[in-house]
């Protein structure tokens, strides 16, 4: 039988220990192991690897020695609860053996759960599970995670008070980063968090956000923005040393400017104009924001856009010698004195 991804997540947080197994297959080997990982746990309970409730075998092995999956399907364990055996990284070579230990399969024997790789809908592997009576078979995508989702991640790490605000930023940083890197991030949230009986707020959430280049980039955007000439060159330096191109420190501040004129060009005034970003920005990133844009105006940052477009080009120029770091460094320079001018 087929899951939706909808079922798929009720599922695996309460699993059917009557059922004979689960196949769970998709391009993103990270998403594929976390949601294996969430249905085990459920399934099995705490202690299942030291009370070798759990067998674990490669998908790869199973050509060779497919009766060790029946066996290890059929074995009576030592303690009591419910068993499995996991088999990683199958494709079609390993379907014969376990389509067949499908069929053997006997109430009180150890569910087969199957972890794969993207599957056709023509796999053999996937086609005996969707097709079995008793057995699931669901395909996890790289869609975002949806705020149950969250809000299920975050239940198992005990944060169980977050504000909307809170839920928003989390959502949006959800969607930028990998499943793998928000687990790791909710798990460092919930370490600092440990004993704060306080809500989640936006500083908790950002002082453990993963940092990255993009950091350094909004840093040097940030001092170009608010007219701190003299911080350009230590941070454009920095830039260089993580490999960070000029076209690409371009393309951000464009970006950046692009965001201030939407905030500036609103007739409402900037803090109507900054309610209408998408995404939204929130907590100190928003407020900083819309202090540059009140400071700046739409005139200047219309002035701003045309230097960085004239940049841009330049850059692209197929006659262009000059280093091209230094050339959007003085651009930097050109635009944080336009945003000190008054």
């Amino acid at each position: 039988m087929k899951l939706s991804p909808r079922d798929t997540d009720a599922y695996c947080q309460r699993p059917d220990p009557s059922k004979t197994g689960l196949l769970i297959y998709g391009a993103d080997a990270m998403r594929v192991a976390l949601k294996r990982q969430q249905m085990l746990a459920a399934l099995l309970g705490p202690g299942a690897d030291e009370e070798m409730r759990l067998t674990r075998m490669p998908g790869s092995e199973l050509r060779k020695d497919p009766a060790q999956l029946l066996d290890a399907v059929k074995a009576v364990g030592f303690f009591p609860g419910a068993r499995a055996v996991f088999v990683e990284e199958a494709n079609d070579t390993a379907a014969p053996a376990i389509l067949a230990a499908l069929e053997e399969w006997q109430p009180g024997d150890a569910q087969i759960i199957v972890t794969a790789g993207q599957l056709k809908a023509t796999s053999k592997l996937r086609k005996g599970f969707e097709s079995h009576a008793n057995a699931y078979a669901t395909g996890i995508y790289d869609d975002p995670p949806s705020r149950g989702e969250i809000e299920r991640i975050l239940g198992a790490a005990q944060i169980r008070d977050v504000p909307n605000d809170s839920m928003l930023a989390l959502t949006d940083i959800a969607n930028d980063i990998g499943p793998g890197d928000f687990s790791r991030m909710i798990d460092k949230l919930s370490l600092y968090k440990h004993g704060d009986t306080a809500p989640l707020s936006l500083e908790d959430i950002q002082a453990v956000a993963p940092q990255s280049t993009e950091a350094a980039l909004d840093d040097v955007l940030n001092v170009v923005a608010e007219g701190r000439t003299a911080e350009i060159g230590p941070l454009i330096s920095r830039l260089q040393s993580q490999g960070t191109n000029a076209v690409t420190l371009c393309i951000g501040a464009t970006r950046h400017f692009r965001t201030l004129y939407t905030v500036t060009a609103d007739p409402g005034g900037p803090a109507q104009g900054i309610g209408r970003l998408r995404p939204p920005l929130y907590g100190k990133r928003r407020d900083r924001v819309l202090r540059q844009a009140q400071g700046w105006g739409a005139d200047r940052v219309q002035r701003a856009l045309t230097i960085l477009t004239d940049t841009d080009l330049l850059l692209r120029s197929a006659g262009q010698t000059a280093p091209a770091l230094a050339l959007m460094e003085r651009a930097l320079i050109r635009l944080s004195m336009l945003g000190r001018a008054r």
